[in-house]
């Protein structure tokens, strides 16, 4: 009897010890498939396997899916389905970094993360799945890593590139579903033709100062983009978040809603967000939602006749570029404007001058330059009466002790040398009538170009 007892307990030590094998060599395996994925992004689109099908769930699958599993919502079908979509994220910033994590999260089965740009340190207060150490790395790459820690089962495919007319249908048809998370109207033009071609539903979110909205084009027969928007807004119209700023919780919120309505397309439940648009107002919590037109019959891409059956050239279009840097606006001829260099020599040779900073006063507080007068482009467009009595002021004061017809030097800065050039159109049109005659010019490159070539010590913001 001893002996039997014997031979079951080592019976038992091996299963243990087998057990423990499997479970090393299944984790070591992990560690292998993580290691050697710390893969090249792609820089070009190539072709991808399709996904492969999956007719029941590993006991793994049951045990990390379990508390969604439980949804009937949801269900194992629904699990199913997401296992088998693949998801394309356009944009790795705020709106991309959370809807990226939660997609991973819920177990879809691909996810392609798209963005031209690399990690920069002001990005990190929105783009969460960035650390400090991934600075100067590649957006996509750094995506997919931080992806790949949750969840090593999600296939991710990092496309370091700008996503054009060229290369958008080859990549989009691909996919099964695209998320717009872009900064800008061009790229916006681009995925939603590009969807309409490739009869791709599209989830699109944006996020600015304390404000969201979200809205699902193209999915059962529901508007499209252009539906909605037929003409692109004035390039001098538009806001983005590294001239409007946004606080960083604000995208969090409205990628995590761009996933739900993701996951429910995905799973098969649809979504109720393709005829409405959900708008978020974070400084007072609330939402609203708008009922949309339907679709459009004579839409231009969408429609019964569409005049857009291919794309086009959508920087052209919107005459603006396909970035969320900082926009460049060329308002003014050139002998209208000088350098930072050239104003720097006239600091140096002491002409007397004003400097007018137009900038609103929450930039002025983060830094100004402490000889400058601030009168907000605000202030100005609206002829303000104190503000303009006290350009008036410092004005005549130029002109004491000079002959009649001397035009004071007036040169006008702002961050980046867009608001500047406004400002000096409105000078322009307030001299020798609202105020005595000047000579106005703006600072090409405003303060951010000081900062970057005349002075290293000036905050970069």
């Amino acid at each position: 009897a001893a002996m039997s007892q014997e031979l079951l307990s080592l019976k038992a030590q091996l299963k243990e010890k087998d057990e423990e094998i499997a479970a090393l060599k299944q984790r070591l395996a992990r560690l292998e498939k993580n290691h050697n994925s710390t893969q090249e992004p792609y820089d070009k689109v190539t072709p991808l396997s399709p996904l492969k099908t999956k007719r029941e769930l590993s006991n793994e699958d049951i045990m990390r899916y379990s508390r969604q599993l439980l949804l009937p919502q949801l269900a194992v079908q629904g699990q199913l389905n997401l296992s088998q979509t693949s998801v394309l994220i356009v944009g790795c910033g705020g709106l991309g970094c959370p809807l990226a994590l939660y997609l991973a999260a819920a177990g879809v089965g691909r996810l392609g993360l798209l963005d031209y740009d690399e990690v920069e340190l002001n990005n990190l207060h929105r783009q969460v799945l960035h650390g400090e150490e991934n600075q100067g790395q590649s957006k996509a790459l750094s995506a997919a890593h931080a992806v790949r820690r949750l969840n090593s089962t999600v296939e991710c495919v990092p496309y370091h590139l700008q996503l054009s007319p060229q290369n958008a249908l080859q990549l989009i048809q691909q996919f099964d579903i695209v998320a717009d998370c872009s900064d800008n109207v061009p790229t916006r033009y681009l995925v939603n033709d590009t969807c309409v071609l490739s009869r791709k539903p599209l989830v699109s979110a944006s996020a600015l100062r304390m404000e969201g909205q979200l809205t699902v084009y193209n999915y059962r027969g529901g508007p499209c983009y252009r539906c909605l928007y037929p003409v692109p807004p004035p390039p001098e119209t538009v806001t983005n978040c590294s001239d409007g700023g946004v606080l960083g919780v604000v995208p969090g919120i409205m990628g995590c809603f761009q996933a739900l309505e993701v996951l429910k397309i995905a799973s098969g439940q649809g979504s109720s967000c393709s005829q409405q648009l959900l708008m978020f107002d974070a400084q007072d919590a609330k939402f609203r939602s708008i009922r949309l037109r339907p679709r459009k019959a004579d839409c231009a891409v969408c429609g019964d006749e569409p005049s857009v059956t291919q794309l086009v050239d959508y920087e052209a279009f919107c005459g603006s570029a396909a970035s969320d840097k900082c926009r460049r606006l060329n308002l003014l001829s050139r002998d209208q404007r000088i350098t930072v260099q050239e104003y720097e020599s006239i600091l140096n040779h002491a002409e007397p001058h004003l400097l007018l900073d137009v900038r609103p006063l929450v930039e002025v507080d983060i830094c100004h330059l402490p000889f400058s007068l601030n009168i907000p482009l605000s202030c100005l467009e609206e002829r303000k009466p104190e503000e303009v009595q006290l350009l008036k002021k410092k004005i005549n004061q130029l002109k004491l002790g000079r002959s009649g017809d001397f035009q004071p030097k007036v040169f006008v800065i702002c961050k980046l040398g867009n608001d500047s050039q406004k400002a000096v159109q409105v000078l322009e049109k307030m001299s020798g009538s609202e105020l005595a005659s000047v000579a106005v010019k703006d600072i090409c490159g405003g303060l951010m170009a000081w900062a970057t070539t005349i002075d290293p010590t000036f905050p970069q913001y």
